[in-house]
């Protein structure tokens, strides 16, 4: 079991950043390739970066390349999104989640786990 607990949304201009933070609970988050993912109103879940277990490998989603990093320390059991060069096509509630296989994905069927969201609000 793996609980997740993000922080860190808020309001900010365009332009602006944004440190995403989301801390686990649990025994067995090394053993979790992490996602995160967001949901405008109105719209589906989507997903925008993942690590691997180990966070030697990762993945972005197109619309957030270059401008997100996504990374982990397995000592905190945390995992974190930076977010850069902010639009206000950002704004969503922004979930971390858990996907207890060896590799990443994108697939939201496939995490096991989610925290509750973080609200992002990037004003014009």
């Amino acid at each position: 079991q793996v609980q997740l607990v993000e922080s860190g949304g808020g309001l900010v201009q365009a332009g602006g950043s944004l440190r995403l933070s989301c801390a686990a609970s649990g025994r067995t988050f090394s053993t979790c390739a992490m996602g995160w993912f967001r949901q405008a109103r109105g719209e589906e879940r989507e997903f925008v970066a993942a690590v691997s277990r180990g966070g030697a490998t990762t993945h972005y989603a197109d619309s957030v390349k270059g401008r997100f990093t996504i990374s982990r320390d397995n000592a905190k059991n945390t995992v974190v999104l930076q977010m850069n060069s902010l639009k206000p096509e950002d704004t969503a509630v922004y979930y971390c989640a858990c996907n207890q296989a060896v590799y990443i994905t994108i697939a939201i069927s496939e995490y096991d786990y989610w925290g509750q969201g973080t609200q992002v609000t990037v004003s014009a």
